[in-house]
């Protein structure tokens, strides 16, 4: 037996024995021998060994991928075991998706650095950077190589069933058999295309990312340009601005990386390439400067939540990188390995943070319970606005902080907190719902002018949040194009009683929206879309038009241009 062979014939029974003792573990704790969150220690710390493993076997041997991976498991399994003292069950733990992503950091970015201290050093870039994209390129290609497999022993099944054989059927039907089968699969695949790295290299996929260095770098120049002219609003609204520039930032960080790869020497040549990256450089910690001011925006208005905290930490990332590629490049001189010695850095720092994130010392929900209760009791937020159900969600801190609220709620005057703590959804007063109402009555134009009872009608029969959300509409400050929203009222609905209305909502300055009204059969306001009568839609500028002419005056109610064959709601028509 050849050593490719026999290196080959190893990871697969590796990923078999992987797949095996996951098997064993979740049947352990399905029939209670072990408990919840010892079954989560247990399996996540197998996942990190086994993948761990077959991430560094091509490289440095079974033997000696074996220990490393050994120690990563354990670290993964200590940080797991504290992550107790915050979630009470592992469905806690689950739930939210960001103990997850720390815990898969934690569990898969150490890994160049094992590979790379074990042969060259851990501080080799060149190895760093060659290893973390071989990495990855591995286990995408053997994953979609296990995923062709099964898909052949699908076909191969149903082949066999025609002439009546259900021997793979069956064996597929045991759980045991497709974990080991797809280990098995998964460690052969890993061993090949490590076989495989010249004609697999990452060197390929690299040089293509690097052309989309310059178009990036122009969506953002283009961003930062139009920001003064268009202001710094659409920033506050929630946590989508935050995001999209974050988003933005990690592919820039990606980018540049990728363009100074892993020595001078392999860099990118093109001097557009290199004159982009280096401008990307200096405007990464703007736009992740202003990622972070939007976050800070969002938990002055609201306090802080779990996924606030995780972005406010990422932004902050974003914000040290960014630094970090500036004054790299605005030195001047070797500027390209300042940023891979940087990129060394910030590794370590991401891996120590989501280490940190799994244990007390950084704990989003005890962070976000304390300020979501600081700000009820203060007055900052009122009883309708409070999220016990979140609250809940965030483990220990989440049900310390309903509990102080469960006891305040015994108190006098607290009976609309103790309907919310039963899961009784409460709306504003019915004193704000007139404010509410005499507000949007007060900016909302009619056409004509003469329907303000049909007008106040829908104002009545509106929902909370349809009031809240047209107020802050219509309060917007009017502009040369007129008011910010209008209602046509008019009988479009002829099958029903009393008249509908067309609500036009300038939400933007490119942006009018258009919602049709009715009352339901409870007596409350329905909403529905509005198209043309041939089924489209009407573009940004269209409805901007249409709305400034409605303002000046009331449109014609005319016939649609539609028959039916039959008569009423048995009728049939083609639908435009």
């Amino acid at each position: 037996m050849t050593g490719q062979i026999a290196a080959r014939l190893q990871l697969a029974v590796a990923g078999a024995l992987g797949g095996a003792l996951l098997w064993a573990a979740a049947k352990a704790a399905g029939r209670g021998w072990i408990g919840d969150y010892p079954a989560l220690i247990l399996i996540g710390a197998l996942m990190t060994l086994f993948a761990a493993l077959l991430g560094m076997a091509g490289p440095l041997g079974l033997g000696r991928a074996l220990p490393r991976a050994t120690g990563l498991a354990v670290v993964l399994a200590g940080l797991l075991a504290l992550s107790m003292l915050r979630y009470a069950t592992p469905d806690e733990f689950l739930r939210g998706g960001l103990p997850v992503l720390a815990a898969l950091t934690v569990a898969g970015l150490p890994v160049p650095f094992l590979i790379a201290a074990a042969r060259t050093g851990w501080r080799d870039y060149p190895a760093l950077f060659l290893e973390a994209w071989s990495v990855v390129l591995r286990f995408a290609a053997a994953v979609a190589f296990t995923g062709l497999v099964w898909l052949v022993i699908y076909l191969s099944n149903e082949v066999l069933r025609i002439v009546g054989i259900n021997v793979i059927g069956s064996l597929l039907r045991q759980e045991l058999v497709v974990m080991v089968v797809s280990g098995a699969v998964l460690g052969l695949g890993m061993a090949v295309i490590h076989d495989l790295a010249d004609l697999l290299s990452p060197y390929v996929v690299l040089r293509l990312f690097r052309l989309f260095l310059p178009v990036v770098l122009a969506v953002m120049v283009v961003f930062l340009v139009a920001l003064p002219f268009r202001g710094l609003s659409g920033l506050a609204g929630d946590l989508s601005p935050a995001l999209l520039l974050l988003t933005l930032v990690g592919g820039g960080i990606a980018l540049v990386s990728i363009a100074v790869d892993q020595s001078d020497e392999e860099a990118a040549g093109s001097p557009v390439l290199r004159r982009s990256a280096q401008a990307m450089a200096i405007i990464l910690p703007v736009l992740a400067g202003l990622a972070l001011w939007a976050i800070r925006l969002r938990v002055a208005e609201h306090g802080w939540s779990p996924d606030r905290v995780f972005v406010a930490l990422v932004a902050g990332l974003g914000v040290a990188y960014g630094l970090v590629y500036a004054q790299a490049v605005l030195r001047g001189g070797p500027w390209m390995e300042r940023i891979r010695q940087g990129n060394i850095r910030m590794a370590l720092v991401v891996i120590a943070l989501a280490a940190l994130w799994l244990t007390p010392i950084l704990n989003a929900e005890r962070i976000s319970a304390q300020s979501q209760l600081a700000r009820f009791l203060d007055g900052r937020t009122p009883v309708e606005a409070l999220d016990v159900q979140a609250m809940r969600g965030w483990g220990k801190p989440g049900a310390e902080a309903v509990a102080v609220l469960e006891a305040k709620a015994k108190e006098p005057g607290q009976e609309m907190l103790a309907r919310l703590l039963t899961g009784e959804t409460l709306g504003p007063d019915e004193a704000e719902q007139d404010t509410l109402r005499a507000a949007v009555a007060a900016a909302l134009q009619v056409q004509p002018a003469t329907a303000t009872g049909t007008r106040d009608t829908f104002l009545d029969a509106a929902e909370a949040y349809m009031l809240r959300d047209w107020n802050q509409v219509c309060a917007a400050a009017s502009d040369p194009a007129g008011p910010a929203c209008l209602m046509v009222v008019a009988d479009l609905m002829p099958v029903l009683p009393g008249e509908e209305a067309v609500l036009f909502l300038r939400r933007g300055t490119d942006y009018v929206e258009i919602l049709g009204l009715h009352l339901g059969p409870d007596g409350r306001v329905v909403q529905r879309g509005v198209s043309r009568p041939d089924g489209g839609y009407f573009s940004a500028t269209e409805a901007a038009d249409l709305m400034r002419a409605y303002q000046d005056s009331p449109p014609p109610v005319t016939p649609a241009l539609l028959n039916q064959l039959g008569t009423g709601e048995t009728g049939l028509m083609i639908q435009p």
